[in-house]
């Protein structure tokens, strides 16, 4: 590692405000040393994106930078006029944002996207593609340089951004969540790329992220945002084995770690929206150790040590984190809910035949949880699909109770179709945008079990009860709720059918790690009380550990091991499994003296 005492990044006083006067960051300070990563993490609408944008001098649309300084290298960058401006992003400061895909001109290949950012480059430091490409582990072939985006795979794409935000050798990089999404193998490749970065070219980066196991990889230190506020910030060793604010603390409560199968502690509320912060702490509301004196003022930061600070009056009443309980083992019915034989399933293109699974065997007990883990590609999700009858399989079978279902959903009946519900990925483009929740709940009843339109009613304030969503939230319509609460409505929707089988294509895989432990509760909660079989899609092995019994590894669309959850994740037995297991994101263990 280069760190030096340097400062290369200075933020200080920064606060941005809608233009109707709301503020969304107030008072944000940052310090970034040459050769340092920063990581910012909270959950959604902490600030954390926002606060980025606004290191390149950027406020999104109906947003503005209202107070405050950014300086980069001795440069004001908030200073600068928007042609200067202009000239500064991608010279001295770069960003990579979070979807690749959507970043990427789909138009362009790959060696076009970055001769156009090459050419900003100061003549006395010629590059070329070639030399950029290898520089983040891609092929400096012709070859690979004349694809176009959607010829890449994600984790491809983002090492492409990468190398754009490179061409410019600018003195600061800024990353925007650049591995959510992405499978652990996947991941852990673009990490490390990462981390060469810093190693090698002495790169000073700010790591934008809620995802605070992958952070704490990369992060010197780390500045956890809540309310578009810094309530914490310090070195990555002590705010993750010792935090002093309770939003920290519970933050490490809700992550799940694939080496010990626990229980998740998830944080009572919400966070609160731009209009209704309060007067006081913001967290006040979700806090077990508040006072009175809590919601009258804000906090301010408070020195714990040199470089180590906190935003609460009640810091040395943090207790650590707990140890939690361990997930028992779940006693299961042996006799299979879905049984499926040989299943076998392609996708065919203009490039020819891919097979996306091979000859798939496996039962899935009644009441049991069953994960399907794999780096993307392997098959999960067209294994998934093909149960539920949306993707046609070319071979094998697949039985509900004992009984074949068509493979089609169309030739199946409304019976066949109630006893397997999908919960899909992105709930927002599953739920209709012009309709209800509550409408949206009703309707499974209607049309799946015969209900009448008042019975079907009658049921949507138990099932929103049933995911721990307010009563007023059937009056809303999806685009009036957050991605947590969106995803509830997803699983709601789902129990309203009655289903008998589950599943769960990667449900948590965009959430913050606070609402995953609630949405994973929620599941939890279902299995115990209805006794609901799931099978569970994930890359994220640490969910893996909290919600199934037993695990399936796919490659390439092959079954490569099969085993208990806790014989799989402490000692795999096929090479790929353990790749997968050594890949996988943990938090550092506790020391004495971090503790202390």
């Amino acid at each position: 590692m280069t760190t030096t005492h340097e400062t290369i990044l200075d933020v200080s006083g920064l606060r941005i405000a809608l233009d109707s006067g709301t503020t969304i960051v107030d008072g944000v300070d940052l310090r970034l040393r040459r050769g340092e990563i920063l990581g910012i993490v909270g959950e959604s609408g902490s600030g954390k994106t926002t606060t980025a944008l606004a290191l390149l001098g950027y406020a999104q649309r109906g947003a503005r930078i209202a107070e405050g300084t950014v300086t980069i290298a001795g440069q004001d960058v908030l200073a600068l006029d928007p042609p200067a401006l202009r000239e500064v992003r991608g010279r001295i400061i770069s960003y990579v944002p979070q979807d690749a895909a959507q970043a990427l001109n789909p138009a362009l290949r790959i060696k076009g996207s970055l001769t156009d950012v090459l050419r900003r480059r100061p003549r006395e430091k010629p590059a070329d593609v070639p030399s950029l490409l290898s520089a983040v582990d891609l092929p400096g072939t012709p070859e690979f340089a004349r694809r176009l985006p959607h010829q890449l795979s994600g984790g491809q794409q983002q090492r492409v951004t990468i190398a754009i935000s490179l061409a410019c050798e600018p003195p600061v990089i800024v990353m925007d969540e650049p591995t959510t999404g992405l499978d652990v193998v996947t991941q852990r490749s673009v990490l490390t790329e990462i981390a060469r970065l810093r190693d090698d070219e002495g790169a000073s980066l700010v790591y934008v992220s809620h995802d605070l196991a992958v952070v704490s990889q990369l992060a010197d230190r780390i500045a956890v945002m809540y309310a578009g506020r810094v309530v914490e910030q310090g070195p990555t060793s002590a705010l993750l084995t010792r935090p002093r604010h309770p939003y920290t603390r519970g933050l490490l409560q809700s992550i799940p770690d694939h080496r010990q199968r626990v229980r998740l502690a998830p944080m009572p509320g919400t966070a609160p929206g731009l209009e209704d912060r309060p007067a006081g702490c913001p967290f006040a509301p979700r806090c077990a150790q508040k006072t009175d004196d809590c919601t009258v003022a804000p906090p301010l930061l408070e020195p714990v040590t040199e470089r180590h600070e906190v935003r609460c009056t009640h810091w040395r009443r943090t207790e650590p984190p707990l140890v939690r309980a361990t997930v028992e083992r779940r006693s299961t019915d042996p006799a299979p809910a879905v049984s499926v034989r040989g299943l076998t399933a392609t996708h065919r293109g203009r490039g020819g035949t891919v097979v996306a699974a091979a000859d798939i065997s496996f039962d899935l007990g009644r009441g049991e949880c069953l994960a399907l883990v794999g780096e993307s590609g392997s098959g999960k999700t067209t294994i998934a699909r093909s149960i539920v009858g949306l993707h046609r399989t070319d071979r094998g079978s697949i039985l509900l109770h004992g009984r074949e279902l068509p493979p089609r959903i169309r030739d199946r009946t409304l019976d066949q179709r109630r006893g397997i519900q999908y919960v899909f990925q992105n709930p927002f483009q599953s739920l209709n945008p012009r309709r209800r929740i509550g409408e949206d709940l009703a309707r499974p009843g209607q049309v799946l079990r015969g209900l009448s339109l008042d019975q079907a009613r009658a049921e949507v304030p138990g099932l929103l009860e049933r995911v721990r969503l307010p009563q007023r939230a059937a009056d809303r319509y999806p685009a009036q709720l957050s991605g947590g609460e969106r995803q509830r409505v997803a699983i709601a929707r789902a129990l309203a059918a009655r289903p008998d089988v589950l599943v769960c294509d990667e449900v948590t895989s965009a959430l913050d790690v606070s609402v995953q432990a609630a949405v994973l509760e929620v599941l939890a909660e279902l299995r115990d009380d209805l006794g609901v079989s799931m099978l569970f899609i994930t890359h994220d092995l640490g969910v893996v550990s909290v919600v199934a019994d037993r695990v399936i590894v796919l490659e390439r669309g092959r079954i490569r091991e099969n085993g208990p959850t806790e014989r799989l994740l402490s000692a795999p037995e096929h090479p790929y499994t353990r790749r997968l297991v050594d890949a996988a994101p943990t938090l550092p263990d506790p020391t004495p003296e971090a503790l202390s």
